[in-house]
């Protein structure tokens, strides 16, 4: 199984998260629920990115994705101020 590249974006000020999944493609963003969009590849239905507004607010919507379409990050993604 190849495995798959990907590029994680975080605003802090924004509270705003973007993945970004294998190389770029043309793709069609759906928002899934207010402030979450999810872009898939138009030929393969693949996702290519994951956006969450309001992230800190929204962690487990991401895992929730991440899940459902079996796809994986290597680490936990932490934005608390410890």
């Amino acid at each position: 199984m190849k495995e798959e590249t990907y590029e994680i974006y975080y605003d802090k000020e924004m509270d705003f998260l973007e993945i970004f999944f294998g190389e770029p493609s043309e793709c069609i963003a759906t928002e899934v629920d207010k402030g979450i969009f999810v872009r898939k590849d138009n030929k393969t239905d693949e996702i290519k990115s994951i956006s969450i507004i309001d992230f800190g607010k929204r962690m487990h919507v991401l895992r929730k994705i991440l899940q459902e379409s079996d796809k994986t990050l290597p680490y936990e993604i932490d934005i608390s101020n410890k």
